[in-house]
């Protein structure tokens, strides 16, 4: 049996379980009319004498579990608890009337086998292994029934028989409960890969949907900032405005806060896959990422530490959105409040491994619990939260993955790992 999984299936939803409570309500009102038609048709019709009365009373208290159940089941859900004590009354009342019709030479004497179907696939584990104890044992016990059925109608069975009958229910009653709880969970399993799936597909197609918005945006930036650029040109010549450094000073500024948003928007627009005229940048990973993490610019500036464990320094191809994920994360360090951020560079084996961490505020218990999901944020600010969904996304394009926590001693840790194959220069063949 290795390889079997002996965990219990996944719980089921409100809506699922009551509609598997009706279900089994419907199952046991069958149950009820086939063994009151089978009981008046061996008595009345084949003249077999069967105790009418407490097999009767048994039927009674059938029915009065599935009214019990129904009203219940209007007002509140059923537990687990209480289903599996709906089972042990049906159990209970079976074995009644198995009792009073012959025991284990009763041809229905394998029902027993469907109230631990039941419980496999509607209850957790403990409740199917419970059931299959219990109906081993009350197996064994019907053995002893003195109510036999007459000649023709009921198996003659010798004593090494009924131990092997005995035998072959527990056997099958334990197939069952392995191979059903099985079947279950690795249906839940599919499900919840199917939600993962769908989550998967809404959360790309918001990406498609803000990767073409913010192409657009970038085409027609692309103008404004060239004429501003013209136009600042222009001011540095003009006379009025040459002889006063306190205003070319500004003007300088200018240029530059003009200069990266024009490199903002040459990112965005080689991230939206825009053929530009610029040639992939070779450079290695250790240079990669100090040109990174030294270009990284903020009004509140903390110390940048790196720690470079790099065996070596594999030759790659420069990725701007893996540049950005990196900047957007030390932005975040320095919106915490962090005064210092200590980024680690490991090569393990075929798998880059960058580790930002900071002495900041750490994540809002929200944040770890949706991290990655879009416009999830602490911020107020129009759009915030898109910062980590993107660097999420972007190490899943990698084929890698993202994970953050809250470090030791305060703070935030993030970390960031993909394969190296996924930026390394292709060796010439």
């Amino acid at each position: 049996m290795t390889g079997l999984s002996f965990l219990p299936p996944e719980p089921l939803d409100g809506d699922a379980r009551a509609r598997n409570v009706r279900l089994l309500s419907v199952l046991r009102s069958l149950a009820i009319g086939g063994q009151l038609a089978t009981i008046l048709l061996v008595r009345f019709g084949f003249g077999v004498p069967l105790p009418l009365a407490p097999m009767i009373a048994a039927l009674a208290v059938l029915v009065a579990l599935n009214l019990l159940i129904g009203t219940i089941a209007a007002r509140r859900q059923i537990g687990d608890a209480a289903l599996f004590a709906t089972l042990l009354v049906d159990v209970i009342c079976l074995t009644v009337q198995l009792y009073l019709s012959g025991g284990v030479t009763n041809p229905f004497v394998g029902l027993y086998l469907l109230q631990v179907v039941i419980a496999a696939v509607l209850l957790p584990a403990w409740a199917s292994w419970a059931l299959v104890a219990l109906t081993s044992v009350l197996f064994a016990w019907l053995g002893a029934s003195p109510f036999r059925l007459p000649a023709g109608f009921g198996a003659a069975m010798s004593p090494p028989h009924i131990a092997a009958a005995w035998v072959s229910f527990t056997l099958a009653a334990i197939l069952l409960v392995l191979f059903v709880t099985r079947i279950v969970r690795n249906l839940a399993e599919r499900e919840a890969r199917l939600a993962d799936l769908r989550q998967r597909a809404a959360e790309e197609d918001h990406i498609v949907r803000m990767g073409l918005l913010a192409s657009g945006a970038a085409h027609e930036l692309g103008t404004p900032l060239a004429s501003m650029a013209v136009m600042i040109g222009d001011w540095r010549h003009d006379p009025a405005l040459s002889g006063s450094p306190a205003l070319m000073a500004e003007l300088d500024e200018m240029a530059g806060q003009i200069g990266r948003c024009k490199d903002i928007v040459g990112q965005v627009l080689l991230a939206a896959g825009e053929v530009r005229g610029d040639a992939p940048v070779r450079t290695t990973l250790r240079h990669f990422v100090r040109d990174v993490v030294d270009n990284w610019e903020s009004a509140t500036t903390p110390t940048v530490e790196i720690d470079d464990a790099l065996a070596h320094d594999p030759p790659i191809i420069a990725d701007e959105p893996l540049a950005q994920t990196i900047v957007n994360l030390l932005d975040n360090a320095a919106e915490a409040g962090a005064t210092c951020v200590h980024v680690s560079l490991r090569l393990e084996g075929e798998t880059v491994r960058v580790t930002v961490r900071d002495d900041g505020r750490g994540f809002a218990p929200a944040i770890l619990r949706d991290f990655g999901k879009p416009y999830r944020s602490t911020k107020t600010r129009h759009g915030a939260g898109l910062g980590l969904f993107l660097a999420t996304n972007v190490l899943r394009t990698l084929g890698g993955r993202i994970e953050a926590r809250d470090a030791a001693g305060g703070g935030g840790e993030v970390t960031l790992t993909w394969p190296l194959s996924a930026v390394a220069v292709e060796s010439a063949s």
